[in-house]
């Protein structure tokens, strides 16, 4: 078969290309349980198993051979028309690619994968035995309230907590079914396993490539212009004038370069969005719910290292909408609405930034209602609730411990996910925004940065050492004048355009001695506050490369960089470093 460099080169190859197959599998069969004849999405779901059973083959996985194959004769039974799709036997479909995930996780580390769960194998025995499975009404594949065909007797709830994995908030005993049916799939939130391969473009690659090569012949330029300066070889009064413009060629290459190694990293945010609508699909068919999944995000593109972090916060955003966002088909039905609710996951971006929002048309949040929640469990006191505007009552979600549920289910009801969503986005230097219509919905915004790896900034001075801004922070830069300095409500303050903005000097936060008044105010959005930051000298803009503080992170420092001339930039995190309160600077000349 091969050296085991080979063959483990074979199947990283293997396991990255049926993984993509096996998420478009996915995708397809949420689309296929709504237009069950669809003769080319039935093709394409067997023709991807039967691609995957090749390469299994291959690489001698002979249970993956097995279900996969078996798998494959159930999709050219339903292709003929043989059987027909229900609810019930697109369960036993959906546990099937669960189980193939699995194996493929087991093949990552290392292993031969181990048989599929038996009850998985049972079914779809039944199934390809089963010359008459009556076909379900249109509404009934569609529905997740309609009654499941399942073929054979078979154990599926036993079959559901064998294979496929619980939600992220650990289960309770689920309430007993008021009805005898066939049990809804566990929603199983997508597997996301970290990737240490990125698939480029070849056109951004060869890009790549040749700006690599205009960089290496610059640079010999250059070694050989600086040979002949020490020589004294001056060519009369032009080598200076020429090395100048070969650096500055070399600034743009290198710029270029930058840029396109960038945009290598940069993955559609499709290839991720695509995966919850199994997830929504699942949540749904759990409870007793109908919703539809739609995802519009064009072709925004994200930074895959942000990309992946995203999958946690958005499990739980969608799984919320579905179990928390959205009412029940007969609710929806009493108020006048469809009773299949839309729930849509939407990107774009706008400058440096990715925003994406997660919306639902269902019973929205009552702002006096979190108020009184989060009294009642403790998290403020009812003073400090009364003097909240809507906008921060919604924003009490996002509080550790906080939930609506008054039973804990599998899904939910612990108070845990809205905290963990905060934290995770506030990581990747985001932030969430809620917005609620009780009665039509809700909408959790997100904006991002596109990339973490080069950040824009403004680069300051304050008391004699450099520090950076993040540039999406940074208003203006304005002289800070005696004329305009002011003191409103006993407070440092700096007239801008006839507003009073609170000024705070940079110095006391970092520590440093101030032995001069500051020259400088910059204006910049903190939160939803706007106010004047006090420093020394600014330097400008400048991209730096964000280096990370390992094992070692003082407040407010979200990481450092280098200046042109060698020296340490600390890039600053303003939220963090000012979270403790404002810190005045000397006192304005000019008191109000």
């Amino acid at each position: 078969m091969g050296a085991p460099g080979e063959m483990q080169e074979l199947l990283g190859e293997f396991l990255a290309e049926a993984g993509d197959l096996l998420d478009d599998v996915d995708r397809r069969l949420v689309a296929l349980e709504k237009t069950p004849r669809d003769a080319e999405l039935l093709n394409t779901v067997f023709r991807g198993f039967h691609t995957i059973k090749g390469g299994a083959g291959f690489l001698d996985a002979a249970a993956l051979v097995d279900l996969c194959h078996r798998t494959e004769n159930l999709f050219d039974r339903l292709r003929s028309g043989k059987a027909q799709l229900s609810a019930g036997l697109m369960d036993t479909i959906l546990a099937a690619t669960g189980e193939v995930r699995r194996m493929f996780g087991e093949m990552a580390s290392g292993a031969q994968p181990g048989a599929a769960a038996e009850p998985i194998l049972a079914a779809l025995a039944a199934a390809l035995e089963d010359d008459h499975v009556p076909a379900p009404a249109p509404s009934a594949v569609a529905s997740a309230a309609a009654p499941a065909v399942a073929p054979g007797e078979i154990d599926w709830q036993r079959l559901y907590d064998a294979i496929v994995p619980r939600p992220t908030l650990a289960a309770a005993k689920p309430a007993p079914a008021a009805a005898p049916r066939a049990a809804a799939p566990r929603a199983a939130a997508p597997a996301v396993a970290p990737e240490n391969t990125i698939r480029v473009d070849t056109a951004r690659f060869d890009q790549i490539l040749n700006l690599t090569g205009e960089v290496g012949l610059t640079k010999n330029r250059i070694a050989c212009l600086r040979t002949m300066l020490m020589r004294g070889v001056t060519e009369g009064s032009d080598t200076l004038k020429t090395l100048d413009q070969v650096v500055g060629q070399m600034d743009t290459l290198v710029s270029d370069l930058q840029s396109a190694v960038m945009k290598a990293r940069m993955q559609p945010v499709d290839r991720v969005f695509q995966k919850y609508n199994r997830l929504a699909r699942d949540v749904a068919r759990q409870i007793g719910k109908e919703a539809d999944l739609e995802i519009d995000c064009g072709n925004t593109e994200v930074d895959k290292t942000i990309l992946d972090a995203l999958n946690d916060p958005l499990v739980h955003l969608v799984r919320n909408a579905v179990d928390h966002g959205i009412e029940t088909p007969d609710e929806r039905e009493a108020a006048g609405k469809p009773r299949k609710a839309k729930i849509r996951l939407s990107a774009r971006q706008e400058g440096d930034r990715i925003l994406i929002e997660v919306a639902d048309d269902g019973r929205g949040m009552r702002p006096e209602a979190i108020r009184a929640k989060a009294v009642e469990k403790g998290l403020i006191s009812a003073d400090a609730a009364a003097g909240l505007e809507d906008r921060a009552s919604l924003a009490l979600i996002l509080l550790p411990g906080f939930s609506t549920k008054e039973a804990v289910s599998d899904l939910s009801g612990r108070g845990v996910g809205m905290d963990v969503v905060k934290t995770n986005i506030e990581k990747l230097k985001g932030a969430i925004e809620i917005v609620s219509d009780p009665g039509r919905g809700s909408r959790f915004l997100i904006s991002l940065p596109l990339t973490l790896a080069i950040m824009p900034v403004l680069m300051l001075e304050v008391c004699g050492q450099g520090y950076a801004l993040p540039l999406s922070a940074v208003c203006e830069v304005l002289a800070l004048e005696p004329s305009i300095l002011r003191v409103v409500s006993g407070r440092p303050a700096m007239m801008v355009r006839g507003s009073a903005l609170p000024l705070l000097d940079l110095a006391a936060p970092l520590g440093r001695a101030r032995a001069a008044p500051a020259a400088v105010a910059v204006i910049a959005k903190i939160g939803k506050e706007i106010v004047a930051l006090a420093a020394d000298v600014c330097h400008g803009q400048d991209e730096v490369m964000l280096k990370p503080l390992e094992g070692f992170k003082p407040r407010g420092v979200a990481g450092a960089t280098l200046a042109g001339d060698g020296s340490l930039v600390v890039v600053l995190d303003l939220a963090e470093l000012l979270a403790a309160g404002t810190v005045p600077v000397a006192a304005p000349r000019e008191p109000v």
